[in-house]
């Protein structure tokens, strides 16, 4: 076992081969949009996501299903529809799968990847001078329970699907390939370079829940800028009409007493950064020289990655939060 859950890490780690390890995930939940197929893209890209955010390349799934025993199949048939087309994309193979009688609908996905034992993007390692890279906007949890109580304009709700049924694959293809280049030694010029020193996914527990647990596990403190952490379009507003959920209170509940705000911070900004995120993007701790050329080779490929903070020595405030 190479990585298990002592840190809170985003999936387990089990070497089989000197070469090769296992990496082993597994996420499902209710729906959050109303259209089946969209709800299956986004169960797959969810479950496919903490495989990447170890630097892992997935392989297999197993689909996990809940649903009504007189429920309509055409709309299951959707669900798994949309999300074999989302494992398709990925070049992961559904091998099988379970399906039980629930009252409440549920579908996700066990996956299981592989990645080289050395090259492993655990949330620890971070170290003081890294920047903080982040590569997908916040606010999928608040649009979400907006979209539940019917007031998410429809441009919000588009936003917020385009997001979590884009698969982190891009983003972990550039940052794996320039690590790989770097650790063959070719000379600086010869190719683009970046030195990785952790990484994860910002998903239920939100951007400051996520940085926490990389901060303790690499014994480090961050700082995030508030100003350049991108926002959805319609997240605030939706924060300012009240449509909050269960998990971002929980979350700001448990993670809040370690965070530090600048008096500029608004409430509403203070609020997106405990939201709950479905299939949320990547926040990867880079070494200060590489952090600009890995953020434009991620920007060239698609992915609107911006540098949102940096890490700091280890200090009694864990987390800071400046504008």
């Amino acid at each position: 076992m190479l990585v298990g859950f002592d840190h809170a890490d985003d999936a387990g780690v089990y070497q089989i081969l000197p070469d090769m390890a296992l990496v082993q995930t597994v996420d499902f939940f209710t729906p959050i949009v109303d259209d089946p197929y969209t709800f299956g893209q986004i169960a797959a890209t969810n479950s496919l996501s903490d495989v990447y955010a170890m630097g892992g390349k997935p392989l297999t799934s197993l689909a996990l299903v809940g649903y009504p025993e007189k429920g309509d199949l055409e709309i299951l048939e959707r669900i798994l529809a949309g999300g074999l087309a989302k494992m398709m994309e990925a070049g992961c193979t559904v091998v099988g799968g379970h399906s039980i009688r629930d009252e409440e609908t549920k579908f996700g996905y066990s996956v299981t990847g592989v990645i080289h034992p050395l090259k492993i993007l655990a949330n620890t390692g971070a170290e003081p001078g890294d920047r903080l890279v982040l590569t997908k906007a916040l606010g999928t949890g608040v649009i979400s329970t907006a979209i539940k109580k019917a007031t998410a304009k429809q441009s919000w709700i588009n936003s917020a699907i385009a997001s979590m049924t884009t698969l982190n694959k891009a983003a972990a293809e550039v940052v794996t390939a320039g690590a790989e280049l770097r650790s063959t030694g070719q000379p600086r010029g010869a190719a683009p370079t970046w030195a990785v020193h952790s990484m994860t996914d910002i998903t239920g527990f939100g951007l400051i829940g996520h940085a926490r647990e990389m901060a303790l596990g690499s014994n480090v403190s961050l700082r995030i800028y508030a100003s350049r952490v991108p926002v959805l379009d319609g997240a605030l507003e939706c924060i300012r009409a009240g449509n909050i959920p269960g998990g971002l209170r929980a979350n700001r509940e448990f993670a809040e007493c370690v965070v530090g705000y600048e008096q500029a911070i608004s409430d509403d900004l203070k609020t997106l950064l405990f939201d709950p995120q479905t299939a949320g993007g990547l926040l990867i701790s880079v070494a200060a020289e590489g952090a600009s050329e890995l953020s434009r080779a991620l920007n060239a490929v698609g992915v609107p990655a911006v540098e949102a903070g940096e890490v700091l020595p280890a200090r009694k405030l864990l987390i800071s939060v400046s504008q």
